[in-house]
């Protein structure tokens, strides 16, 4: 008998790996249990023999109570930020490389999934960030990204949290990360691993000139706001949210706020981030 997630929209990664090994075993696991299945347009397009409804993301939203994600942690962002707004649970399958997000293998698929429709699970909600570019509104579960173009000097601009000012520098961009981001690209330029379940943000300057620039963190109320100076054009500086949009700007003043509803995430029961951490950043175990 079906349980709450009665409609389960399936989403799978573009490129290599090909999901549709998964995809495959993931259809007849969920039509033996007698799930409703839409079928996201880019893993239709891997499964050309199915007889299943094709819907977009914004379909999936409206329609479904649970959205499974195979593919990587790029995939799962994607999905994450199209559907945050219709309140619909995400669960990863994992086949891409790390995998922070994306935490169920292939291999425990099917038992996990078991559990997981008897109610054996964890919920847990990440926040977004929300930044208004050109008139437009776009949300990031990573970072938004602010960083220099096609040029080969630093650009310069302001910092402001909650209108009071941070710092003046010039260097390569910005980091403006989530907790969830914190394993990111905020990672590789220095910044600290923020537990998920903090409500906080994390700036993190791109080589800046200054070497006393440092990370820093906030709290995740606050709101953040980029002037550019009057030395940088804005046609040398990009956006870019969660490393997959990246735009041009018309504007020297950014604004970067959190995102009004949360993604949730569906995990194993035994589901431990400080396990995933060990995993895969390499960390010792206790020595013997």
């Amino acid at each position: 008998m079906p349980d709450k997630f009665h409609s389960i929209g399936l989403i799978g990664k573009q490129g290599t790996p090909n999901p549709r090994e998964s995809l495959v075993s993931l259809i007849r696991f969920l039509q033996e249990r007698g799930h409703n299945i839409l079928l996201e347009q880019g893993a239709a397009e891997r499964l050309q023999d199915h007889n299943l409804p094709v819907a977009t993301l914004e379909e999936i939203g409206r329609w479904c109570q649970l959205a499974i994600v195979v593919g990587g942690d790029g995939t799962l962002l994607h999905a994450a930020r199209s559907l945050a707004d219709d309140n619909v649970p995400v669960l990863g399958i994992n086949l891409g490389r790390l995998g922070f997000l994306a935490d169920i293998s292939p291999d425990e698929m099917i038992n996990t999934l078991e559990q997981i429709f008897s109610g054996h699970y964890q919920k847990e909600c990440r926040f977004l960030l929300s930044t208004e570019i050109n008139g437009q509104h776009h949300t990031a579960l990573n970072d938004v990204v602010i960083h220099k173009w096609n040029i080969a000097r630093m650009i310069e601009f302001e910092t402001y949290v909650d209108s009071s000012f941070v710092d003046a520098q010039r260097s390569d961009g910005l980091i403006i990360s989530t907790p969830t981001g914190s394993s990111a690209y905020a990672l590789s330029g220095g910044g600290p691993l923020i537990h998920p379940n903090l409500n906080a943000t994390l700036l993190v300057p791109i080589c800046p000139h200054t070497l006393s620039n440092r990370p820093i963190v906030i709290s995740g109320e606050s709101q953040i706001e980029i002037q550019i100076s009057c030395h940088t054009e804005i046609e040398h500086i990009r956006i870019t949210c969660d490393g997959q949009t990246s735009l041009p700007l018309e504007s020297k003043r950014i604004l970067i706020r959190k995102h009004e509803r949360p993604v949730c995430l569906i995990h194993p029961e035994n589901h431990d981030h400080f396990n995933i951490l060990r995993a895969k950043l390499g960390w010792g175990e206790h020595p013997i």
